[in-house]
């Protein structure tokens, strides 16, 4: 680990694969380096799984999902409950790694645990509320009943921007509808995702239901997508790697595909505007913030004409 990053923990700081409850490295000891994109200086060596590994964790996840489907929501619940208060205690080691390998400042790495827990926390709740419905029948002596029940294998892709709180967004809704899950974080920000599924195993999750493998997307990302015992896969990313995800759907099993990907975020100021010093505040934060490195940052500015010089008068003296 690099002298630089400092945790109140330095055990908890873990580079392999997570695969069926054991850490592992990847079979052929094959590594990638992270680095901190502040210095390039390399903060760890991380484990470069492949298809093998993805196939291994999909197998403990396939496994594990008959078990974990069959736990009640109350129980569901109250293991997210756990995991949420566990990031919390850990917030500031959490930060410390976010930080390294992200490069984003520490503060807003501790908004970002703050933000990811939210979705745990959210979902936590949701859980007890999973519902089915009984519906009107065009026959006399029918009714149709409807049940919800968990797709199966979840697999996840997240992207190196906001490594913590995509990972507890996917993970945190996934589980608690009682599916289980692979996840294939950015190579960049491996450790910040292997941490959390770490806190989550702490928090009760049973080995297989969340397993974490890291490495390159044209190997274990395109194994992901390609698994025929995947059931859904959620990919953040690019535009241009979401059209491989439906590829590999239909190639493989016509899987479930939910994509947020590369798209235009436009902010729109007519001349009726109260306060266009607030509008060029806004603008400016909205596509500075997090290096405009989000995906809502402002791509677009619309602005009507006879406010148009003033306002960009603004935005130019906050640029």
């Amino acid at each position: 680990m690099s002298a630089s990053l400092i945790l109140n923990d330095p055990t908890l700081l873990q580079t392999n694969a997570f695969i069926d409850g054991v850490f592992t490295a990847a079979p052929n000891g094959k590594t990638f380096a992270v680095r901190n994109p502040a210095n390039g200086e390399i903060i760890a060596e991380v484990a470069d799984c492949g298809a093998d590994d993805i196939a291994r964790a999909i197998d403990a996840a396939d496994t594990a999902r008959h078990s974990w489907a069959a736990t009640t929501a109350k129980e569901r619940s109250a293991i997210l409950r756990k995991w949420n208060d566990l990031c919390l205690e850990n917030i500031d080691d959490l930060a410390a790694i976010l930080t390294a390998e992200m490069g984003k400042p520490l503060a807003e790495a501790k908004g970002e645990i703050l933000y990811g827990t939210s979705f745990i926390d959210w979902f936590a709740e949701e859980a007890r509320r999973v519902t089915g419905d009984v519906l009107e029948s065009p026959f006399p002596d029918k009714k149709f009943i409807v049940l919800k029940q968990p797709i199966g294998v979840f697999g996840a892709i997240t992207p190196w921007n906001f490594p913590s709180s995509m990972i507890t967004r996917k993970a945190g809704a996934a589980l608690a509808a009682g599916c289980t899950m692979v996840v294939k974080p950015a190579e960049q920000t491996s450790m910040s995702t292997i941490r959390i599924a770490e806190l989550a195993i702490e928090a009760g999750i049973p080995d297989g239901v969340l397993n974490v493998v890291p490495g390159f997307g044209e190997t274990a990302g395109a194994a992901i997508g390609l698994h025929p015992d995947v059931d859904c896969v959620a990919f953040t990313g690019s535009t241009e790697v979401g059209r491989h995800f439906l590829r590999y759907s239909a190639d493989s099993n016509l899987k479930e595909v939910l994509l947020e990907c590369g798209g235009k975020s436009p902010v729109i100021v007519m001349a009726d505007a109260d306060d266009l010093d607030a509008a060029a505040i806004g603008i400016c934060e909205g596509i500075f913030w997090n290096g405009g490195q989000n995906c809502s940052a402002n791509s677009r500015l619309i602005v009507q004409r006879s406010v148009a010089d003033e306002l960009l008068e603004r935005i130019a003296e906050r640029s």
